[in-house]
């Protein structure tokens, strides 16, 4: 069930995670894309030609007053991440590489 909030654009889903309204995308995957390549409203607009300005412009202002809480967030899916791929074996092409010096 998603529950409202004071943004216009933004639900919270099942897991209390803001997620723009009408879509899938969580808010903190559309400011991670923002971060990651320094994409301006308009550039996220071109990325992500099914999310309205309004859609985009709400999310950022959701993040912006957010902000302590959705970096904690990202932190977290870093740390989990980090802890997937420092479980997991080496592969055979990054083995070969590391054997010819290439990484």
């Amino acid at each position: 069930m998603l529950a409202e909030t004071r943004y216009e654009h933004i639900v919270l889903n099942d897991a209390r995670a803001p997620v723009i309204a009408g879509t899938t995308m969580k808010v903190v995957e559309l400011v991670l894309a923002q971060a990651a390549y320094g994409w301006s409203a308009e550039e996220l607009r071109e990325q992500f030609p099914y999310l309205t300005f309004g859609q985009i412009y709400s999310a950022l202002a959701y993040y912006w007053d957010h902000q302590q809480d959705l970096d904690a967030d990202i932190e977290g899916r870093i740390r989990k991440v980090d802890r997937i791929r420092n479980s997991m074996p080496e592969s055979p092409l990054a083995k070969r590489l590391k054997g010819k010096g290439l990484v």
